[in-house]
């Protein structure tokens, strides 16, 4: 478990961060609270490293921390071309994430930082000063940014890295080695830490969909429906709502997971299907509109999807097509899961209507996967809109939030409010 000292410190001092800017009043409270998240990845590091160890999983983010050494693999072109595009600079960085290279909220953020450690590396011998070093990666934290307008996990990472740059890398660090070397160290703590967080994540939400089932069906296997990818593919490994049914799957209490295709990138398609292919995870493939048939006439125990950005108030920027999949599940009775790391809470948004949603090229829609000939009648009464993410409001979140700490669920009144409200651990 070699460097497991150093990950559970990151581990703490990130959700330390957040705690004390967002959730706690006093500095008391935030030591308490600190204390209690150290005690709680001490508790899961073992387990975390075996399951993790032993576990096949996919990954999307190579990273060599010995090399310094960043390639991502391309994820456009899955399942039929498996490509790893080398990163070398922050272009090319800004690049993957801008033309989906590389998707997924933690997944964007992991690699803008990771990018940006690398073409610091690589550029070392051209920073006469330190703080010529400090200002490229100010610089380049800014810059990478840019890239998509929507996750909140990106932006997040952003500001974080960019005040450890100025309050903690700049004012000890005195020469380019040192700021440079600094830098890659807590890059590559925050991909161990995400990968930490997807362990957390697998283990909460398994545990609470089980919980639900009535004590007379409380040993049966759970059917699963998500949409889009949300699996290593979208992370650093194992995935948040794809995690879950990961550790379901892990813990043969998984009868079958139902994927939609999910329009127009088919991610759902493409990549969970893949990932659940080579993992032998058994998957239904689905069309995004035939999820309300599907609750109709199967027994569906949870839908579980991830999350781009959750505001205070519970509302889910998300995949598009998810919206109306948590309003056909609230139909049926089917209990509706968001699952994302910490991270992806963003208290300072109040709610789903001041999220900025992104659109994408029409010819997305127009012409066929991967840039191919037009499908669609040209006209000018023709208009098309393409936008990439859509808003779940918070009360068709039946089932909760699931987070690396627990589950938050919703208020007697269906409400949620991120700020002020405890996770539950484990559906208790």
């Amino acid at each position: 478990m070699r460097g497991t000292k150093p990950l559970l410190l990151s581990v703490s001092l990130t959700h330390f961060r957040f705690f004390v800017r967002v959730k706690l009043p006093t500095i008391t409270a935030a030591l308490t609270r600190l204390r209690s998240i150290v005690s709680y990845h001490l508790s899961l590091s073992l387990s975390s490293h075996q399951m993790a160890s032993s576990a096949k999983t996919l990954e999307s983010i190579l990273f060599d921390p010995v090399a310094r050494t960043l390639s991502l693999l391309d994820q456009r072109v899955l399942p039929h071309v498996v490509k790893v595009d080398p990163i070398t600079t922050v272009q090319q960085t800004h690049d993957a994430i801008k033309e989906m290279r590389v998707r997924g909220a933690p997944a964007i953020a992991v690699t803008a930082v990771l990018g940006v450690a690398v073409a610091a590396n690589l550029q070392r011998a051209t920073f006469a000063t330190a703080d010529a070093a400090v200002t490229f990666l100010r610089d380049s934290l800014a810059f990478v940014q840019t890239s998509r307008p929507t996750a909140v996990n990106l932006f997040n990472a952003v500001a974080d890295f960019t005040r450890t740059v100025d309050t903690v890398i700049a004012p000890a660090a005195k020469t380019v080695d040192a700021v440079i070397d600094a830098f890659m160290r807590v890059a590559h703590d925050y991909y161990l830490e995400d990968v930490r967080l997807n362990e957390g994540i697998m283990r909460a939400g398994a545990a609470h969909i089980l919980a639900r089932l009535p004590p007379s069906e409380a040993t049966r296997k759970v059917r699963v429906l998500t949409i889009c990818n949300t699996g290593a593919l979208a992370t650093s490994r194992f995935g948040t709502a794809l995690g879950v049914v990961r550790q379901l799957h892990y813990d043969h209490r998984l009868e079958q997971l139902y994927s939609l295709e999910t329009r127009p990138w088919n991610q759902g398609a493409r990549l969970t299907v893949y990932e659940c292919v080579e993992e032998g995870i058994p998957v239904t493939l689905l069309v995004d509109s035939a999820a309300s048939a599907l609750m109709a006439k199967v027994k569906i125990d949870a839908v579980v999807v991830g999350a781009d950005r959750i505001c205070r108030n519970g509302d889910t920027a998300n995949k598009i097509g998810t919206y109306h999949l948590a309003v056909a599940a609230k139909h049926h009775g089917v209990p509706f899961y968001v699952a994302a790391p910490s991270t992806t809470l963003d208290p300072a948004t109040a709610t789903g209507g001041d999220v900025h949603i992104e659109e994408r090229s029409t010819e997305e829609i127009t012409h066929a996967s991967g840039g191919g000939r037009r499908i669609v009648a040209e006209g000018p009464t023709l208009s098309v809109w393409n936008p990439v993410f859509d808003i779940t409001p918070e009360a068709l979140i039946t089932g909760g939030i699931i987070t690396e700490a627990g589950v938050i669920a919703p208020s007697a009144s269906g409400t949620y409010d991120i700020t002020a409200q405890p996770a539950v651990k484990e559906g208790k």
